[in-house]
């Protein structure tokens, strides 16, 4: 396998999702898997059904028309606004969207009016992250014009929370958005099928209430694949944290001073670098580099340290467990360092 790769376990994803459902389910709340951070790998989506999601969401069109064309079996929601381009195919190959612009609905509705279906929608409610959302005060009218439309079926409301501001989901806003549920059930005489809390900074919510109230659905990515929970990246139990690793090849191995020689200034990416002398040490060098993965949400499962990076070369202090040229070093990765890998591409997957 030609390095960098990453190595995607199957058997752990399958794992980490079955008990998620389980968790949530105890609670009777039903998740949506989030593929983004896959590009909406069609093993990875098709692994997910295998352990119990019935609804995949993505950010990309694209990756829902791929998944979609290998044959996974699942409802698709786009979990972004659609763009005004791409309504057309958001029709054709999504069952529903996040949405928070009424001029967008009107278009989802020509759409599917023209393609002969119903396109779901959810409308976003902005609970103060401040990403996507439709303000409280303006939902009234939103919700109102939105089941006017033929072509789209309002089928309920959401909200985004610990993505942009970090703002916490708590027990203040998740009982807000079951009262704005339950407020315009009732004055509109409708039935909400989705009430969305959020994503995988819900846990801590979640587990310190006894009632969820009417939130029913969560959007879960991170935690599938990462093992861990958003607010404090802490370690859920129970679950894989190396469901996908990276591996990289070392193209130069060599002892060499820790500081640099002559006048210092600018790197490439227009830093200013402060250096420790710690005297020799064997600077071993990766063909993997900013291009390819975010640095930072690399940790190496050998004792070795990262020193930094360029845009295609990592450099590592391999002093305290040598290695050769050819050798492979394997890292564990956080969210931010899995969505650039499973973006570059020149990063392969392996599957095991």
């Amino acid at each position: 396998m030609n390095t960098p790769y990453l190595e995607i376990d199957l058997a752990k994803i399958f794992s980490n999702t079955q008990k998620l459902v389980e968790m949530f389910g105890a609670r009777n709340i039903k998740i949506t898997g989030i593929t983004k951070v896959a590009l909406g790998e069609p093993k990875i989506a098709n692994c997910l059904v295998s352990a119990g999601i019935v609804s995949i969401g993505e950010s990309r069109i694209a990756n829902i028309k791929r998944m979609r064309q290998a044959g996974v079996k699942a409802a698709f929601t786009l979990i972004r606004t659609p763009s005004m381009t791409e309504i057309d195919d958001v029709v054709k190959y999504a069952n529903a969207s996040l949405n928070t612009e009424l001029s967008i609905i009107a278009e989802l509705s020509d759409s599917a009016i023209k393609q002969n279906k119903i396109h779901d929608v959810v409308l976003m409610v902005e609970m103060g992250d401040l990403r996507e959302g439709i303000l409280k005060k303006d939902l009234d009218e939103t919700i109102e014009k939105t089941i006017q439309l033929k072509g789209v079926n309002l089928i309920g409301l959401g909200t985004n929370l610990a993505c942009f501001s970090g703002v916490k989901p708590s027990k203040t806003n998740m009982d807000q958005l079951s009262l704005l549920a339950e407020t315009y059930e009732k004055k509109y005489h409708i039935k909400f099928q989705i009430i969305s809390g959020g994503n995988s900074a819900n846990f801590e919510w979640l587990f310190a209430n006894d009632n969820p109230g009417r939130i029913n659905n969560v959007r879960l990515g991170e935690s599938i694949f990462i093992g861990r929970e958003t607010l404090s990246r802490n370690h859920i139990e129970g679950l894989h944290l190396n469901a996908i690793t990276l591996v990289a090849g070392v193209i130069e191995s060599k002892t060499k001073p820790s500081l640099p020689e002559g006048e210092v200034g600018q790197d490439a990416f227009g830093n200013t670098t402060a250096f420790v002398d710690k005297g020799d040490m064997l600077r071993t060098i990766l063909a993997i580099g900013k291009q390819d993965v975010h640095v930072p949400g690399l940790t190496p499962l050998s004792d070795v340290d990262i020193i930094g990076s360029s845009s295609d070369h990592l450099i590592l202090d391999a002093t305290r467990s040598p290695l050769r040229v050819g050798d492979q070093v394997r890292f564990n990765l956080d969210y931010a360092a899995l969505l650039s890998c499973m973006t570059s591409p020149f990063v392969t997957n392996s599957f095991v």
